[in-house]
């Protein structure tokens, strides 16, 4: 009986922790931070990805160059690329060659910074894990052929515990055709959560 009495107050419990918060903005602002947080004072975030190749712009690269026809963009790759060069050619030479996760944690600890955030996947949809539903669009795949996210939590966790190590994961991806089909029907559907994004997390 007693047995019985302890998994209903955990069962009841659990439940009133899950209807703490409701999906509106007053309720998500009136939970409380980690106390680890208000401290921080400093912390690093890191946007680096295939968009980091052509170095320029900013992490909206493909956006701008593909999606809006930015014509700064525009003359860049007409200087810079041959015709017919895609976003995607720029994976291959995505290397992460003198990537050294240890190097980077101890200069993150140097830098007094309390946590780090990496972009584990930007909204161009590649992933700098190796991710079995982003084949062949991931850093272990094509590109560096490594775990880029996974080397550097261990790095940070190894050597530099008291630093905090978060990800960044964009849930959307721009030209992915669930996520277009999504948007072209003024997302009213959930293709893209559903069958993509569900399945990465």
């Amino acid at each position: 009986m007693l047995k019985w009495i302890a998994v209903m107050l955990l069962i009841g419990a659990a439940a009133l922790s899950e209807a703490q918060y409701a999906p509106t903005w007053e309720s998500l602002d009136a939970r409380p931070l980690p106390a680890w947080y208000g401290e921080a004072k400093i912390g690093i975030f890191i946007h680096w990805g295939v968009f980091s190749v052509p170095s320029f712009g900013s992490e909206w690269f493909w956006a701008y160059w593909q999606g809006s026809k930015d014509p700064a963009y525009v003359e860049f790759m007409e200087k810079n690329y041959r015709p017919g060069f895609t976003y995607q050619d720029f994976a291959a030479m995505f290397t992460a060659e003198f990537y050294n996760p240890v190097d980077w944690a101890d200069i993150f600890n140097a830098s007094g910074a309390k946590y780090v955030v990496l972009t584990s996947k930007h909204h161009e949809g590649y992933t700098n894990w190796p991710s079995k539903v982003s084949w062949n669009w991931n850093s272990m795949d094509v590109g560096p052929k490594r775990d880029l996210v996974g080397e550097l939590a261990e790095a940070i966790r190894a050597n530099h515990s008291h630093i905090h190590f978060g990800l960044y994961h964009s849930l959307y991806e721009w030209y992915n055709p669930l996520y277009l089909k999504d948007r072209n029907n003024s997302f009213q559907t959930n293709y893209f959560i559903v069958d993509r994004a569900e399945c990465q997390l």
